[in-house]
């Protein structure tokens, strides 16, 4: 299994929309008859790969498999199916697929006279496809709130500029991240101030071939001038200021992990929403003293309600430019804390500075 998981893992395999998936056929004394993965979506599964190498020597064989075997029709054939018909005699998946239009592939299997076992290094199996598996089981894409602060908690300056609070290595290793997801998203606050690409791009701020889906969300009208118009990638208008909307809308897209950068009252919104699943900060060794702040009104008037996320990673950034100091990065997951106490009515708004995602 753990090397049906490696292979799944080839490099080069998409992160989505379809899970990575891993097959090894096992002989009776153990040797390995064939080997398979998934490379994306319309080529052939893993099962399929590896059936296809094996030939007439796939009978009798025991699947070593890291998803259950799946049991519909699409652009490929039912890999359960596939299974039955070329003889295998055993099958050995990790973790069930929990996608509605392809269970029952075990079911499938074990009537058709294949002995079944599931469980096998399960958690290693759903951490591979950590995104397509959340997407799937919640109906929703699994959100990564990226922000970059100085040490004092702000986004940006008193006279709204922000460029640069991280160093060139953290917005190195933001692009790295923002790859990893297949949609960028911000508001249209965000879009008119700062006027973002929002593409991934490398070491030498060349937009890479390969690039997520650029979302805008709110209600104002873009600059047709802006960047994230360009066709670097595609970009979609999500009209609307509701974060669940706007992940309904997105999901709709079979998009699975969504890179949220908006500024503070988008951030707010999502967290406000319990639609942040994980919080990836950037800490540069700064203060302002005054400023943006990284986040927006939470509602929370007392400690005790503090958002209080789970750190599960801490990560210091050696410069990779001369006069730079190391910056933190932190990834953590949100618990789920009480509800807020009722905020005193607020004072009538002021003039914004960067980044109102409600513009």
């Amino acid at each position: 299994m753990r090397r049906a998981l490696a292979l799944a893992a080839s490099p080069g395999v998409p992160l989505g929309p379809n899970p990575r998936v891993g097959c090894v056929l096992l002989a009776d004394d153990g040797t390995t008859v064939a080997e398979g993965y998934h490379r994306g979506a319309g080529t052939a599964h893993a099962e399929a790969d590896a059936l296809a190498q094996a030939g007439e020597r796939a009978r009798g064989t025991t699947a070593v498999v890291t998803l259950e075997p799946c049991n519909h029709t699409g652009r490929t054939g039912p890999c359960a199916r596939a299974l039955v018909e070329a003889g295998v005699r055993r099958v050995v998946y990790a973790a069930a697929d929990t996608n509605p239009v392809a269970v029952g592939g075990a079911q499938t299997l074990r009537a058709a006279g294949v002995d079944v076992e599931a469980g096998l290094l399960a958690d290693e199996s759903r951490a591979l496809n950590r995104t397509w598996t959340f997407a799937v089981e919640h109906g929703r894409p699994f959100v990564t709130w990226k922000l970059a602060t100085t040490l004092d908690g702000r986004s940006a300056a008193a006279d709204g500029t922000s460029r640069w609070i991280s160093s060139r290595a953290a917005r190195l290793d933001t692009h790295r991240l923002r790859g990893q997801a297949d949609t960028m998203l911000v508001g249209t606050g965000t879009v008119a101030v700062d006027d973002p690409a929002l593409t991934v791009r490398d070491e030498h701020d060349v937009p890479l071939p390969d690039q997520p889906l650029r979302a805008v969300m709110g209600l104002r009208d873009l600059d047709p001038g802006r960047r994230v118009l360009d066709d670097h990638a595609e970009t979609v208008l999500l009209r609307t200021r509701d974060p669940h909307e706007a992940l309904a809308a997105l999901r709709a897209r079979d998009r699975q992990h969504v890179f949220l950068e908006g500024g503070p009252t988008l951030a707010a919104a999502f967290l406000r929403a319990g639609l942040v699943d994980e919080v990836v900060a950037y800490v540069a060794p700064m203060f302002l003293g005054a400023g943006l702040g990284a986040v927006a009104d939470l509602g929370i008037t007392t400690i005790a309600d503090a958002f209080r996320p789970t750190v599960t990673d801490v990560a210091v950034l050696d410069p990779v430019e001369a006069g730079e100091q190391p910056n933190l990065r932190l990834t953590m997951t949100p618990a789920p804390r009480p509800a807020p106490r009722p905020a005193p009515t607020p004072a009538p708004a002021t003039a914004t500075v960067q980044h109102d995602e409600e513009r």
